[in-house]
């Protein structure tokens, strides 16, 4: 029997709503007991803000969104899943929350394991491995994912049948994405040859080598690509080039470590690669609107860090 003839969905929304929401008290993310999955509120509405993403799932229980990657936006609300195959810098806005009303969300990280072995064991649309995709879509959210998400969120309150039923939720939420009508370009990031695959492990290295200065013939050649093909590939993907990416992985660091090491702009810069102080605090400003001292004070005020966030598994900062 389809998923649509076994659950009113009206009702699967609120109660969505009621398990997520009334577990968290304030604005913040929170952990759920379960790696790799988190739930987030805000309580007032932004104007866009810079952010970092990893390869995330996201369901938005309450509220909506923009998403920004260079020129392009994606708006997702409650009838929506925005997906991230790879590490994106954008920016996003919260359009829609209030103390009574507060924009709310589930966030699961992307198993890049998981879905190279699902792929392996279920047909997928065929893709043609030349074609460079996106790294960021949203998809309407579908009865079946509505479904899963709900059980989920029911296993929040039942952290004894959560550390064995959430594993396979979570597997079930990967498997109807890689079956679902995008599911041929998450299969791209993990199909090797493919150009997405090959950005993405570039991307990888420039997270693991942040303070290593690389030429991009050189980063070009660690993935088997010609130089022009590669930074063509690397742009559509991220909206950025390689030097770009890797300026805006460096400065989102730096913002980590001065916010949960508490190390001072000076050590952070040194940290991340940058040889010039004034240089950093520059380029600082010019992504994040104020000098790495005042931006830091700022979002220390708001009280939305939970944990440490290291690059290599970073969250927006916002929230989702």
């Amino acid at each position: 029997m389809p998923v649509e003839h076994r659950i009113d969905l009206d009702r699967a929304r609120e109660l969505l709503k009621r398990h997520v929401i009334g577990r968290m008290p304030k604005p913040g993310a929170y952990e759920t007991g379960l790696a790799g999955v988190w739930t987030y509120r805000r309580d007032e509405t932004t104007e866009p803000q810079t952010c970092f993403y990893r390869p995330m799932i996201v369901k938005m229980v309450q509220g909506y969104k923009r998403a920004f990657m260079g020129t392009d936006e994606y708006k997702y609300g409650e009838d929506d899943i925005l997906v991230t195959g790879v590490d994106m810098p954008g920016a996003s806005m919260i359009c829609e929350a209030s103390p009574d009303s507060p924009c709310t969300s589930i966030a699961i990280d992307l198993d890049r394991n998981l879905i190279a072995q699902l792929a392996l064991e279920i047909p997928t649309k065929p893709f043609d491995p030349g074609v460079m995709v996106k790294g960021i879509h949203v998809q309407p959210l579908g009865a079946d994912l509505l479904d899963a998400f709900l059980r989920l969120a029911e296993l929040f309150e039942a952290p004894e049948r959560l550390s064995v039923l959430g594993p396979m939720i979570v597997r079930e939420i990967h498997y109807r994405l890689l079956t679902g009508p995008n599911g041929h370009i998450l299969c791209s990031f993990h199909t090797a040859g493919s150009q997405a695959n090959r950005v993405a492990q570039a991307i990888s290295w420039l997270k693991q080598n942040l303070a290593t200065t690389v030429h991009i013939e050189e980063l070009a050649e660690m993935v088997s690509m010609a130089p022009s093909t590669f930074h063509r590939h690397f742009k559509e993907l991220t909206t950025l080039s390689p030097l770009q990416f890797q300026k805006r992985l460096r400065l989102h660091e730096a913002q980590r470590l001065m916010l949960t090491q508490d190390i001072d702009a000076s050590g952070a810069s040194v940290a991340v690669g940058y040889e010039s102080r004034s240089q950093f605090n520059r380029e600082y400003k010019r992504l994040f609107g104020n000098p790495p001292r005042k931006d830091v004070n700022r979002l220390r005020g708001e009280a939305l860090f939970p944990r440490p966030v290291a690059v290599a598994n970073s969250v927006e900062l916002q929230g989702f």
